[in-house]
């Protein structure tokens, strides 16, 4: 079987490029499966993560300075598929759209996967339909805004089926976008066994990763951790990753008195080596829609507190067994949270074993058999699912037909008394 996933740029770093590439390398790893990641930019030499020697890699653009696309008519003007409402979508062209095109119109694949919202439409427009067209959510239904959801009802009908990272977010697809004959539900990431020894719960470390932006919420963690450091002055806080809230963070770590004790690292890939250091792993964001760091921190045998942020964390930590849960936007449950572990040596033992072992659901062979189960089925239904499809359309015909017969509306003689007593009418 072919498979072909489409991917915004294999060459970045971003947790869907990572889990894409993990289930890239267990389908090839099964045997039998021709694996193909299309990445639709390239803007360096070289992935920043390493892909998988039975993976084959297809760049569309390269956006390198210099190169020949970026000469290209094309190149300079705005992209016309690609959803305006995308977030990404000032960094694709009308070459990117038919770069796209060509590609999927040749396709010879057996399933094709898309990874992103504005991908999952070039795969609807343009997906062969020979093949399985699936398009995975790696954010929740509701960060995408009213209007992209609009422009993704729309062409998700086409897919065969939308996949998301948990149960949670694909109850809310089938609640709130009626996408006729289109399988919707939920398979969580790979998330592999950690190239390192898992922890050994010694180390007064306290660990973070993420993206510095808002929604993460650094900025509560370093006020939870400022009450936890005054109970436990010998604990270091490292927070790992980059972004735009950087230098307000710094700001705030001095004003919180933090300095020496908390300390922002970087972006560090592979994680794991430095989870492996912590012996608790903390989050504090607003909204997850999976909560990668969150199985790879359980994978180092780390116990996690979390906010019980939607979608992601409560589907991934059972609290009081191998991790935490808090209430969202509550620092001072987060640092009683983080305290209790200090402070229960045993607790935290018990809990980082029973990380461990919990966080072989995550492990490639179950997620690949769901997906090739998945696969089965898909191909099994198509023709009822096609019926399904026509089936909605004649009913949307026929309530458009009869709307259109019934003429203006009527107007009620109150309205009307009104209308003649309104001088703007006469």
């Amino acid at each position: 079987m072919k498979i072909v996933f489409l991917l915004h740029n294999a060459y970045a770093i971003g947790g869907t490029v990572r889990t894409t590439l993990n289930l890239a390398a267990a389908f090839a790893g099964r045997g039998g499966h021709e694996v193909e990641i299309v990445s639709m930019s390239r803007h360096r030499e070289v992935p920043r993560f390493t892909v998988d020697p039975e993976v084959t890699l297809v760049p569309l653009v390269d956006t390198r300075i210099g190169s020949t696309d970026t000469q290209h008519e094309a190149y300079g003007q705005p992209a016309q598929d690609f959803p305006a409402a995308e977030k990404r979508h000032k960094q694709y062209t009308r070459l990117h759209d038919l770069r796209v095109r060509e590609y999927l119109e040749h396709c010879d694949a057996d399933v094709v996967i898309g990874t992103r919202p504005g991908i999952n439409v070039y795969l609807a427009m343009y997906g062969p339909r020979t093949a399985l067209r699936i398009g995975q959510e790696h954010l929740r239904h509701d960060a995408h805004s009213k209007k992209l959801r609009a422009v993704l009802a729309r062409h998700y009908r086409s897919l065969d089926a939308v996949v998301t990272m948990t149960a949670a977010d694909a109850e809310v697809y089938r609640a709130r976008m009626t996408l006729p004959g289109v399988q919707v539900l939920s398979v969580p990431n790979i998330v592999p066994e950690a190239p390192c020894p898992p922890s050994d719960g010694s180390a007064k470390i306290i660990a973070s990763a993420g993206r510095l932006a808002p929604g993460k919420r650094f900025d509560l963690l370093l006020e939870a951790f400022a009450a936890v450091s005054a109970q436990a002055p010998d604990w270091q806080l490292r927070i790992y990753g980059g972004g735009p809230e950087e230098a307000k963070l710094r700001d705030l770590i001095a004003g919180l008195g933090l300095t020496g004790r908390a300390h922002l690292m970087g972006a560090h890939s592979p994680i794991e080596p430095e989870f492996a250091q912590a012996s608790i792993v903390v989050s504090a964001s607003d909204a997850e829609s999976f909560g990668m760091t969150l199985v790879e921190a359980m994978r180092c045998g780390v116990p996690v507190v979390s906010t019980d942020a939607p979608l992601g964390p409560a589907e991934i930590i059972t609290d009081g067994v191998d991790g935490r849960l808090v209430p969202v936007g509550d620092a001072r449950a987060l640092a009683e949270a983080v305290v209790d572990l200090i402070t229960d040596e045993p607790l935290r033992h018990t809990m980082a074993r029973a990380a461990f072992a919990s966080a072989h659901r995550y492990d490639p062979d179950p997620i690949v058999a769901r997906y090739e189960l998945l696969f089965s089925e898909l191909r099994e239904t198509r023709r009822l699912r096609s019926w399904q499809r026509l089936r909605y359309r004649a009913a949307n015909w026929a309530r458009r037909k009869v709307r259109s017969t019934r003429g203006p509306a009527r107007t009620s003689p109150k309205a009307a008394r009104g209308a003649r007593s309104d001088p703007r009418t006469t």
